[in-house]
C-alpha cells in the first residue's frame, strides 16, 4: 500500500491535545460553578440573561487562555499549568471586582439579572485573559 504521507502520530497528538482543551474548558467552568452561590443551570433555564453573560465571558477567557497556551507550549503539562494560572486569575479578578463594587454583590446582581452586572462581569473576564495571554507568549 502506498504511504500517503500520513502521520499517525500528529492525528494523535492532535486527539489528545483536544480532549485535554475539552476537559480543562469543562473543569474551568466547574470552578465558576462552585464559586457561585446560587445555582448556574437553573438561572440559565430562567432565562437570566446576566448569569449567561457572567458564564459565557468565562467560558471565552477560559478558552483564550488555553489557546494561546496551546499554540505557545508544545507541551500538554504547560497548557495546563497556564490554565490553573489563568484560572487563579479569574477567581482574583473576580474577587477584586467584588472588592471594588462595594454597595453590591456581584453574585446576588447577577441572580437578581442584572444585564449591566453580567455584560461587566463578563468584559472583566475576557480582558483578564488577554492579560494573561500576553504573559503566556
Amino acid at each position: 500500500m502506498e504511504d500517503l504521507g500520513f502521520d499517525w502520530v500528529t492525528v494523535y497528538n492532535l486527539a489528545v491535545s483536544l480532549v485535554a482543551i475539552i476537559v480543562l474548558q469543562i473543569l474551568g467552568m466547574l470552578v465558576f460553578f462552585i464559586k457561585t452561590p446560587f445555582n448556574d443551570m437553573d438561572e440559565l433555564k430562567k432565562g437570566n440573561v446576566a448569569v449567561g453573560l457572567a458564564l459565557g465571558g468565562k467560558f471565552i477567557a477560559t478558552g483564550i487562555i488555553l489557546g494561546i497556551s496551546a499554540y505557545t507550549n508544545t507541551s500538554i503539562w504547560y497548557m495546563a499549568i497556564w490554565f490553573v494560572v489563568g484560572q487563579i486569575c479569574l477567581v482574583i479578578v473576580y474577587y477584586v471586582f467584588e472588592l471594588v463594587t462595594p454597595k453590591f454583590k456581584i453574585a446576588d446582581q447577577l441572580e437578581k439579572g442584572n444585564v449591566a452586572v453580567g455584560l461587566l462581569l463578563c468584559a472583566v473576564f475576557i480582558g483578564t485573559a488577554i492579560s494573561i495571554s500576553s504573559l503566556i507568549i
